[in-house]
């Protein structure tokens, strides 16, 4: 055999090594929040098929703490083999605008997977609320000065980031944030009609909005959700152009082998297409993706410059 031909055989064969041998271990799928959220529901729903599908068990790791970012801190640091995984959200795009130093670089510290799924936000007030659509809950923010409130899981939140973004394209609006430890205390008290609005994600609000304890205006997405086919987006009752979805994406260390990330990216398209898991997905409220790697860094692309650009305009409380 030709040298020449024998270098690149063996070059051939060095390169698929690690898609031979991967995964040769169970995989951690870290989400940087704690149990019972939505990111956590989605990664259980996920883990069995994924698992299923590369023939090794994932095991999901919970890593809360620092707006995620002791867990995508922990993934950037790991050994780049495929064997640990994270379930970003929209908390990695958003963080830079919201610290100063952050353990990692979003762009330069992760290899993309695939986007994994879309979270649609909904606009929701307490049924004593006179507004009944987006125009006229936008006239009612701007009559009460400032002085109407609205609440979050806490600064740096998906809701407090939504409503910045909604406020901001409605003109700027002025209201009241109230950041909480969570986001359960926030449903409780908007329920309870301690709060103006909410901008939640759609699984979460949902049971109230169906059990009459909410009322829904609209939601942030490009189309209407199949879990509140009824309810408006933003864009077609008010502000043309408009969407805005709480995202999940999974990604691993920089570095990794492009023979494990197509493993992965089959995978994941493999699980998500499993009618089980699709069927769980919408009962949730998650539209799901399975996007290529490439997919998934533009999307990620768009969200850093669409948090750095929404900085130059909303004052945030930067946080060391």
């Amino acid at each position: 055999m030709p040298m020449r031909l024998l270098g690149a055989l063996c070059a051939l064969l060095l390169a698929s090594a690690p898609a031979l041998a991967f995964p040769d271990r169970p995989i951690r799928l870290v989400v940087p929040y704690g149990p019972g959220g939505i990111t956590d529901i989605a990664a259980r729903i996920l883990a069995p098929r994924l698992g299923e599908a590369l023939g090794q068990q994932v095991v999901v790791d919970n890593r809360p703490g620092g707006a995620a970012q002791i867990g995508f801190g922990l993934t950037a640091r790991a050994e780049p083999d495929g064997h640990t995984l994270v379930l970003a959200t929209t908390a990695l795009a958003a963080n830079p605008v919201l610290f100063r130093v952050i353990p990692y670089d979003a762009r330069r510290d992760f290899t993309p997977v695939s986007l994994v799924g879309l979270v649609p936000m909904v606009l929701v007030v307490h049924p004593s609320s006179p507004a009944h659509t987006v125009r006229d809950f936008i006239a009612l923010v701007r009559s009460r000065g400032g002085e109407m409130t609205y609440g979050s899981a806490g600064n740096g939140s998906g809701n407090h980031l939504s409503t910045a973004m909604f406020n901001h394209a409605a003109g700027g609006l002025q209201a009241l944030h109230v950041p909480y430890r969570g986001g359960g205390q926030v449903m409780t008290d908007l329920v309870g009609g301690r709060l103006g609005y909410v901008f939640a994600v759609l699984p979460t609000a949902r049971p109230f909005i169906v059990g009459g304890q909410l009322r829904a205006i609209a939601v942030t997405g490009a189309a209407r959700s199949s879990a509140l086919p009824e309810v408006p987006t933003v864009a077609e009752a008010a502000l043309p152009g408009f969407a805005l979805n709480e995202w999940l994406g999974l990604l691993g260390p920089a570095g990794l082998p492009a023979p494990v990330v197509a493993k992965l990216h089959e995978s994941v398209v493999a699980a998500l297409r499993n009618p089980d898991a699709a069927a769980r997905f919408r009962e949730i409220g998650v539209e799901v993706a399975g996007s290529d790697p490439e997919g998934l860094r533009r999307h990620l692309d768009r969200e850093l410059t669409r948090w750095a650009d929404l900085a130059t305009h909303v004052r945030f409380e930067v946080a060391e």
